[in-house]
């Protein structure tokens, strides 16, 4: 038997709570356009934008994204002096600094625009039980910082980040796990509960960051769990849901369901996914079922799905977009407006990375809307493989990096023309 969902606290008492029947009076609220690029640049000078210009001119050329990425690892591992290049180029361009402290330049830059802070220790790699310690207490640290303001208004972490790939993959393939790896995975437990109790004391909401579908099951396993600790008089833990995959519509819909069931409130961060080519090979190679949707197609259409459930389920759901598709951006903007929500509902926000995708970002938040930029930081040397991923990402998805540089393009061009 279902059970009313708890009555939201007061801190959050400033929330849109209306129903359909009782729209509010959204005349006031600002036009929206995303090819608005004196909005999306405004904060950069002449010459950061040319900067910028040339930065996503040479990543718009796949093979030389492919040469450049295969030099800087292996001058990375030669140790030869190219730290300062990097650092000056897609470092700056993707991330806020090596440290909190390096990030806070990045952190005011976007309060100046209306535009929060999420920072993102993106160091990876690092498999032993003291590196996951140590990211762990990391991240206790931007905790700490988002309690300290409102211009940070989430945390977030990757499971992989304090917990073995191997050990959460035989979790969910049932192995038995041995004394040393039941040890193991208490500390795992222990990790992610420290994480999100700090986060619940400190009224600090966190994500927990998708991953490859072999692990997300022993991941959503823990989520769940910590959300039914921490999530009863707020939502402070959020899941990620991968809309490419094919069963995560029926997921939010059962996940809503305990939550209800259970009085706490589901906290719901909603991608399209990252992890593509991975999945579709391990898929082919060890002969399951492919859990992707079948074309690009299929996922827009659940990622559109996935917002008119969160909209209409808002008494139980808070959800994040976390997204560069503007069609998604606009589909939830105009159901928003629809159902007589306003853009500064404490329960729905947007959600791009640093250096991409300001378009999207700085109009929503000109017109009002909750908008906050994922801030990676860490040592330039142990960041390297998230600004991998980020080239490889602006060179695979149909036309971003394209699309980045066309923007660009027509500021310089409309200031050009402002002269």
């Amino acid at each position: 038997m279902l059970v009313a969902p708890p009555k939201r606290s007061t801190d959050m008492s400033n929330r849109s709570n209306l129903m359909p029947e009782t729209v509010q009076d959204l005349t006031d609220v600002k036009s929206l356009s995303f090819e608005d690029t004196s909005i999306a640049f405004s904060s950069q000078s002449d010459f950061k934008l040319r900067k910028t210009y040339w930065l996503f001119a040479l990543m718009n050329q796949g093979w030389l994204v492919n040469l450049g990425t295969f030099f800087i690892k292996i001058a990375l591992r030669l140790r030869l002096p190219v730290k300062f290049l990097i650092k000056n180029t897609i470092f700056e361009q993707f991330c806020g600094g090596e440290s909190i402290q390096d990030s806070e330049k990045t952190i005011q830059h976007l309060h100046d625009v209306h535009v929060g802070t999420i920072l993102d220790y993106s160091v990876e790699g690092e498999e032993t039980e003291k590196s996951f310690d140590e990211t762990t207490l990391e991240i206790i640290r931007t905790i700490e910082r988002a309690s300290e303001s409102k211009d940070i208004p989430f945390s977030v972490f990757k499971v992989t980040g304090i917990a073995s790939t191997d050990l959460l993959e035989a979790i969910q393939i049932g192995d038995s796990l041995n004394k040393e790896q039941k040890a193991e995975f208490d500390r795992v437990m222990k990790r992610v509960d420290m994480l999100c109790r700090r986060a619940s004391e400190r009224n600090v909401r966190i994500f927990v960051d998708a991953e490859e579908s072999w692990i997300q099951d022993t991941i959503d396993t823990l989520t769940y769990e910590m959300m039914n600790r921490y999530n009863h008089e707020r939502p402070v833990v959020y899941n990620t849901y991968q809309m490419y995959r094919w069963e995560s519509m029926d997921h939010l819909r059962r996940d809503t369901a305990e939550a209800q069931a259970k009085g706490y409130f589901l906290g719901v961060k909603l991608v399209r996914g990252a992890y593509l080519e991975k999945e579709r090979l391990r898929a082919h190679e060890d002969e399951y079922q492919d859990p992707i949707q079948p074309t690009k197609e299929d996922t827009d259409l659940a990622f559109n799905e996935a917002i008119d459930y969160c909209l209409a389920n808002r008494d139980t759901i808070s959800v994040c977009l976390g997204t560069h598709n503007e069609e998604s951006c606009d589909y939830c903007v105009q159901h928003m407006k629809q159902m007589g929500i306003m853009p500064d509902d404490l329960h729905i926000y947007f959600a791009q990375l640093l250096g991409m995708s300001d378009n999207i970002s700085y109009n929503l938040a000109n017109a009002g809307y909750n908008v906050a930029k994922y801030v990676p930081y860490g040592p330039v040397e142990t960041v390297m493989p998230y600004l991998f991923r980020r080239a490889a990402e602006n060179k695979s998805i149909a036309g971003q990096s394209s699309r980045e540089f066309m923007l660009i393009s027509n500021e310089l061009k409309r200031r050009k023309g402002c002269k």
